[in-house]
């Protein structure tokens, strides 16, 4: 009976530390802006696919207020990770703010130009007088309209720019106030939903920028890099999913996330806009990882155009270390 008892108790304590062994690691992870958009589908994707189960990450999400906020809850620990874009770092850790990118979502620059096609535009050129929306004056959008701007000899001063926000920019552009826009995919995509004809192109064609980061404190990733690893891994095989068949991702993403039910048409539509202008891979530079030398030149941009006082270096900005 001894025995026996002393193999039950024995079995227990081994049950409890395989448990404990196993057992998923809590993460919360901070979002820019309102989760629901499909911007963050990759992330959605991952938790309802159960990517982040199979990492064993319990994940919990909540929303900041913009990039820059973001970096620093990340910063001072309120959020194990966050995200912004991949030009983030170097606008915060100039500010005493030791984060750094982790991953990149996409190999190409989430930043789009877009025009009404009656407003005469063909092309950067004709940006000039013209009034054009973005999201904020302290936000990527803008910046990366200065070096849209910039690369064919014109400077803010030269075009009507106007932040108005993402609801502004789709309403303003669908009443003709607006005749360009630099934003992302889904914003194009609601206005050509109300039937306006519209024109774009990459910011990237003329400008370095930069897809969607994942970025963590220097502390976060010294002292937990199996979460790190884990998270980016389970986005990027969700960034993947989303490349492989954006109508498929559509019908999970939507199930996911019932606030977009009756939208699956447009759902799909802004998932072959990311799977073609966003996520592919730069060249020589696997899914996920950062490049040196875009990162050097979009700093150097910053700099000179005051938008950053002060350079640090790059390989503080970034690591590829949780990229596989």
């Amino acid at each position: 009976m001894r025995h026996m008892l002393r193999s039950t108790i024995a079995a227990a304590m081994l049950a409890a530390s395989a448990t404990a062994a196993f057992a998923a690691e809590k993460v919360t992870y901070l979002f820019p802006a309102p989760d629901f958009l499909p911007a963050f589908a990759p992330f959605q994707l991952a938790k309802s696919k159960g990517y982040f189960d199979e990492a064993r990450l319990e994940v919990t999400f909540q929303v900041g207020k913009g990039g820059a906020d973001v970096a620093t809850q990340v910063a001072v620990g309120n959020a194990d990770l966050g995200g912004g874009i991949g030009d983030t770092p170097i606008i915060v850790r100039a500010n005493g703010l030791d984060i750094r990118g982790v991953a990149l979502l996409g190999g190409r620059g989430l930043t789009q130009l877009a025009w009404r096609k009656d407003s005469g535009i063909t092309g950067p050129a004709d940006l000039k007088g013209k009034a054009i929306g973005v999201l904020a004056f302290q936000d990527t959008t803008y910046y990366n309209l200065l070096g849209v701007l910039a690369s064919v000899e014109l400077s803010k001063g030269d075009a009507d720019i106007q932040a108005v926000g993402p609801g502004g920019i789709i309403q303003l552009t669908i009443a003709g106030n607006l005749q360009a826009l630099s934003g992302v995919p889904e914003w194009i995509a609601a206005i050509e939903a109300a039937g306006v004809e519209m024109e774009q192109m990459p910011v990237d064609e003329v400008f370095p920028a930069m897809a969607q980061a994942i970025f963590a404190s220097d502390k976060t990733i010294a002292e937990r890099p199996e979460i790190v690893r884990g998270f980016v891994g389970a986005v990027l095989k969700a960034v993947r999913d989303i490349s492989a068949d954006p109508a498929q991702a559509a019908k999970d993403y939507v199930a996911a996330m019932p606030q977009h039910a009756g939208k699956e048409a447009e759902i799909e539509g802004i998932m072959r806009s990311y799977a073609t202008l966003v996520y592919p891979e730069a060249e020589n530079q696997p899914l996920g990882a950062f490049d040196p030398e875009r990162i050097t030149k979009v700093q150097a941009f910053y700099v000179n155009n005051g938008i950053v006082q002060t350079a640090v270096p790059v390989e503080d900005l970034y690591t590829n270390d949780f990229v596989q």
